[in-house]
């Protein structure tokens, strides 16, 4: 191959070697290479970056390549530039120039090449963070190169480019301490956070010799401002925080790249504002008397508080709920079980979902009267959301108790009273003896007294009669367990169905699981789809109906599930409710391999085939590895009805042995085997 000299060489520098164009593809890497760690991606996107800006800036050392008789063959060796020659393939692959792009190469063919590898990646000593740092920024101020152009030309980021700009731009004198190892890095990136050479020379003076820790050093030259994760900021944001002319210290070392806002009480206002426009706006939609604002909401303001009512819905906004309700399940059924809906069927299921949320909500309002003596308070929630408090009641809007001598006049119905049935002599009304304050509601406290004393009455008048105490009781557990709307009824007990079904695995495969779900499903299919209708079912049903639901109710809220580091009490109380209940595990569980036997020690599993068994069955398995005990087991164990000591149930004093398991739940009772199952030889 021809060897084309870009200049004229002294006689010194051909003896040892000379400069030429060789072609990308008639290069190829050295087996003397000294390096064995390959080229990081990093580095080689910086190479690949650097040499379309600027070319190669360094020649290749090669070395040309010889067959076993001593010819050269064309090709060449790199001793040395191994990455810039990747660098070059990997842009020749793209497209971006020739794969016979010429080289510029100094051929070495009398030094020894793995000494020559070893030389170039030894011999020479990397630019000094703190001087990079100064030559980035130089690029970026006097040649006028933003982040972005430089990151190309670099082969980095532009986050990387910022960072290395930031650091460029501290004080000098704290370039000098860093240089000096007075500083480490993390600490030149603390003082980084501020673009201040007066502040970064103040805090280093400061902080000499004491508390000098990087978050030390940021938490001083950022007293007085707001960190980005601040709950103002987080509402604000930082572009309204910008418009508004606040500026922003950004914090280019931290994972988020946040920053602080620098003018807090610019950010007060904008917040107040902010606060203000939102209390505003739900006042004037919504009717209250009153709205007012602060960051935090006055815990101790002495203020009442009015909840919202249960509102029958329309005959238009019933039908409008059932049918979205059915258009939701009919949508849905056919993607049962799949991890993810289609996008146009989950973006209609959300539609619908937010239409019943909506119509739902019409189910429960305040009362006008109440709006138009209450108010509302907007306050900052710690995540940076509006906080709104309904139903807010001053104590100068309070309803004032009657006065003494007004205290024995007729009343109605305790809340409103009509004037003229109040006072029925109209002539004391022309004498000025009418009790102005007979047609005013009654005050809270006293109906909270007159109240208190109705349900006092409404527990001793209940207990007398149990036949319509379980009615009641049954209406609320049947609002808990079937109805997703907070239950409207008086009865201060909740039914909480506890999720089960993730402490074990398989559990909604059972046979029991799926009883249940079918019990479960049939009952839900008899009731009404409004809650609101659900007591005048309840009054048709019959004792015996009645008392099905009602222990279908309890018995979901059952939970006896022992969990490391909780208390057992409630497994302890599971004992005696399952001894009364005369309850069979075994038509529920079955030891086997996967529910038990490889999930104790072989210990354990010889115990078990010990009290199943007896001795000589557990004795034959004592030599055999755990999978084969474990297998072995199960079919020893299987016709015998044995179970784990925490899943067996105790007999009562004057209680017979526990009843067969219930057919329809019980287990298929493995196949007889004639004496004990063949056994795998014990191994060695």
């Amino acid at each position: 191959m021809s060897k084309l000299v870009l200049k004229p060489v002294s006689t010194d520098l051909v003896q040892s070697g000379f400069q030429t164009l060789i072609p990308l593809d008639r290069l190829t890497k050295s087996p003397d290479n000294a390096r064995k760690t390959p080229h990081s991606a990093a580095s080689l996107a910086g190479l690949r970056a650097s040499i379309a800006a600027k070319g190669i800036l360094q020649n290749l050392i090669v070395k040309a390549e010889v067959d076993e008789a001593g010819a050269e063959t064309g090709f060449y060796f790199v001793t040395a530039g191994e990455g810039r020659r990747l660098a070059q393939i990997a842009r020749a692959k793209d497209g971006e120039i020739p794969r016979d792009t010429p080289m510029p190469c100094v051929i070495r063919e009398t030094d020894d090449a793995h000494e020559v590898s070893l030389d170039e990646n030894v011999t020479r000593e990397a630019m000094t963070p703190a001087d990079q740092y100064e030559a980035f920024r130089a690029l970026n101020i006097d040649r006028g190169m933003d982040a972005a152009e430089i990151a190309a030309r670099f082969g980095v980021s532009d986050q990387t480019v910022k960072q290395r700009l930031r650091l460029g731009a501290v004080s000098p004198v704290l370039m000098q301490a860093y240089r000096d190892e007075k500083l480490t890095l993390s600490q030149l990136m603390a003082y980084a956070v501020t673009e201040d050479h007066a502040r970064q020379e103040a805090a280093f003076d400061r902080l000499k010799g004491v508390y000098n820790e990087p978050y030390h050093i940021k938490r001083l030259l950022t007293e007085g401002q707001v960190p980005h994760t601040d709950r103002r900021a987080r509402l604000i944001g930082i572009d309204a925080y910008e418009t508004a002319g606040g500026v922003i210290e950004r914090d280019l070392f931290t994972e988020d790249g946040g920053g602080y806002f620098t003018d807090a009480a610019l950010l007060d206002q904008l917040v107040m504002q902010h606060l203000a426009q939102v209390a505003a706006t739900t006042r004037q939609a919504e009717g209250w008397k009153w709205a007012e604002v602060a960051l935090d909401y006055p815990y101790s303001n002495g203020w009442g508080r009015v909840y919202k009512e249960p509102q029958d819905l329309s005959a238009d906004d019933r039908a409008a709920l059932s049918l979205a309700h059915e258009t939701l399940e009919d949508l849905v059924a056919p993607f049962e079980g799949a991890d993810e809906l289609p996008d146009d069927i989950d973006r209609r299921a959300g539609e619908l979902e937010a239409e019943i949320e909506r119509l739902e909500a019409l189910q429960e309002a305040y009362l006008p009267d109440d709006i138009a003596r209450g108010g509302v308070f907007v306050s900052l929630a710690h995540d940076g959301t509006v906080n709104i408090t309904r139903g807010l009641i001053r104590p100068e809007d309070e309803v004032p108790e009657p006065e003494d001598e007004a205290a024995d006049a007729p009343e109605t119905d305790g809340f409103t009273r009509d004037s003229t049935e109040a006072n029925p002599d109209p002539d004391a009304e022309e004498d000025g003896e009418a009790d102005v304050a007979e047609d005013v509601p009654l005050s809270d406290l006293l109906l909270r007294d007159l109240t208190t004393h109705r349900t006092l009455a409404l527990r001793y008048a209940l207990a007398e009669q149990p036949e319509l105490a379980a009615r009641f009781l049954v209406h609320k557990l049947a609002l808990d367990t079937f109805y997703r709307q907070r239950s409207v009824t008086c009865l201060d007990i909740t039914a909480r169905s506890g999720p089960i079904s993730s402490f074990a695995d398989g559990l909604d495969e059972t046979p029991t699981a799926a009883a249940l779900n079918t019990r479960h499903d049939a009952w839900a299919e008899g009731l009404p789809d409004f809650p609101g209708d659900l007591w005048a079912h309840i009054l048709t049903l019959d004792a015996e109906t009645l008392g099905a639901l009602m222990a279908h109710c309890t018995a979901s809220t059952v939970f006896a599930v022992i969990q490391p580091y909780m208390p057992k009490a409630a497994y302890a109380a599971s004992i005696d409710m399952a001894a009364h209940l005369g309850l069979d595990m075994t038509g529920h569980w079955r030891p086997t391999v996967r529910s038990y036997f490889s999930r104790v020690t072989k210990g354990q599993i010889l115990a078990a085939v010990r009290q199943a068994v007896g001795d000589d069955a557990a004795d034959r398995l004592t030599k055999l590895k755990k999978p084969e005990m474990a297998a072995a087991a199960e079919q020893l164990v299987a016709a015998t009805g044995w179970l784990p000591m925490c899943l067996r149930t105790p007999v009562l004093p004057d209680q017979d042995k526990p009843d067969e398991p219930d057919e329809a739940l019980a287990l298929p009772a493995p196949e007889e085997t004639d004496g004990l199952p063949d056994l795998p030889e014990a191994a060695e």
